[in-house]
């Protein structure tokens, strides 16, 4: 294609420089979890490859040095295509091959070639789908799952010192029966022991890696040992598990797997923005919201209105859900986009995957630090608000009825009295009697007051 100028201090060459400039798109760089993967791949192949007698042994071990060297990102300054690239990551593939190439050849008398020998074997087309698997698969393991374990911890924590106390439960954002604060909180441990089954169940399926099937999936030009062996080093240089696909066309072909473990990352992200959000409304106020609990003032909340405090750390949370629901509609869009043999949106999938992955894994970690841990509760308002819950006449069903219950919820409503106080003049039962059926507590731990009631909302 003719000469191309490369800087003189790149370690990568014309193959690199050309992608550089044919795609000045975003300024955004593939991932620093890709680039790791993408050299442990290297590294696993070059091994493999000696182990098969298909690389003198000298030659692989200069390559594997290399490569080991970009995994641990020392040399991630000279990996500068952008994501939005060729839908294969060819060009982010050719830009390992020609930095481990320069860095193995080094010394030697015969050089390294970035094809013939770095990318023995194999091709961008199970290359870089494989490097997406091992990326997702070591930053869920090692960063995403313990960051779900801290911020559950942190709640199970904060809900064994406060969980006793009583508050309004609602439901449609209106008053319902009461609950406790362990009970709420206990929900939220619930749901991201959930999401850590969820994405550790996707990860069964990622880790089955398309190596060896290089072009379309039939292995051509690789030895028919070679992905097994690639795997098996991947799994000692990493720590995971891994293994080669049973079927290769499948994970060349499509992304699945990325697409699977994406939809998992957007249902913890539902669940956390559920969370966050629960979080801002019980801090809601001071005076005018619910002001059930006080987040730790973190920061000033306004640059006009002196004292405001903000729950800016839920805020932070929610956006990052935000992105993350939208990442998975790209990772959707980007999966569905293969076409027979090989999918062609590789690299925005590398992106959005391992971006979701850290954002949630870095705002868990900050939710859990900075607002669980130290929030307060404010046992006053949470008093007062179960004083004059009228729903608590739903205990009174089984023994004055329905109707006559309801009369006295809207008349405690109308007025802003205690419910006890109102039903006390209306039903003639003893005040002893009453406070037992009302005890806030006793009907946040549920079961049969009188007899079955019914209904819902």
């Amino acid at each position: 294609m003719g000469e191309l100028q490369v800087p003189a201090e790149a370690l990568y060459g014309a193959q690199t420089q050309r992608a550089v400039q044919n795609f000045p798109i975003s300024g955004l760089r593939m991932p620093r979890d890709f680039i790791r993967a993408l050299g442990l791949v290297k590294a696993a192949a070059a091994g493999a490859n000696a182990a098969l007698g298909h690389l003198p042994e000298d030659q692989a071990e200069a390559i594997r040095s290399a490569a080991l060297q970009v995994a641990e990102g020392d040399l991630d300054g000279q990996f500068p295509v952008d994501v939005f690239q060729t839908g294969s990551g060819t060009s982010s593939n050719m830009n390992a091959n020609e930095v481990i190439a320069r860095l193995a050849s080094k010394g030697r008398k015969a050089p390294v070639h970035a094809n013939d020998h770095v990318n023995m074997g194999q091709s961008s087309n199970d290359v870089v789908p494989t490097a997406i698997q091992v990326a997702a698969v070591l930053a869920c393991r090692e960063r995403l799952l313990p960051a779900i374990k801290h911020l559950r911890l942190s709640i199970d924590r904060k809900a064994r010192r406060v969980g006793k106390a009583v508050k309004t439960g609602r439901t449609h954002l209106m008053d319902a029966m009461p609950v406790t604060l362990g009970q709420e909180m206990g929900a939220w441990s619930a749901q991201l022991a959930s999401a850590a089954e969820r994405i550790d169940d996707s990860l069964d399926r990622l880790v089955r890696l398309p190596i060896g099937g290089t072009a379309v999936g039939t292995g051509i030009n690789a030895d028919p040992r070679f992905g097994r062996r690639v795997a098996k080093d991947l799994a000692k240089l990493s720590g995971q598990r891994f293994a080669q696909a049973s079927n290769l066309f499948e994970g060349i072909a499509a992304q699945d797997g990325a697409v699977e473990l994406s939809g998992q990352l957007n249902t913890l992200a539902t669940a956390l923005m559920k969370i966050g959000n629960d979080l801002r409304w019980m801090n809601s106020g001071p005076l005018a919201g619910l002001g059930e609990i006080e987040l730790p003032a973190l920061q000033p909340g306004s640059s006009i209105m002196p004292g405001k405090v903000n729950p800016v750390l839920p805020e932070a949370l929610c956006m990052v859900c935000a992105q993350v629901m939208g990442n998975h509609v790209t990772v959707t869009v980007a999966g569905a986009s293969g076409n027979f043999q090989l999918n062609v949106m590789l690299p925005v999938i590398a992106h959005n995957l391992l971006q979701s992955i850290d954002l949630l894994a870095n705002s868990m970690r900050v939710l859990a630090d900075g607002a669980i841990a130290g929030f307060s509760v404010r046992h006053d308002r949470l008093e007062q608000a179960l004083a004059r819950n009228p729903i608590l006449v739903t205990a009174l069903n089984p023994v004055i009825g329905y109707e006559n219950a309801a009369a006295i919820a809207k008349q405690a409503y109308r007025e802003g009295r205690p419910v006890l106080a109102v039903a006390m003049e209306r039903t003639g039962l003893e005040e002893k009697v009453l406070r037992k059926l009302l005890d806030p507590a006793a009907l946040a731990e549920g079961g049969i007051h009188g007899a079955p009631g019914g209904g819902g909302g």
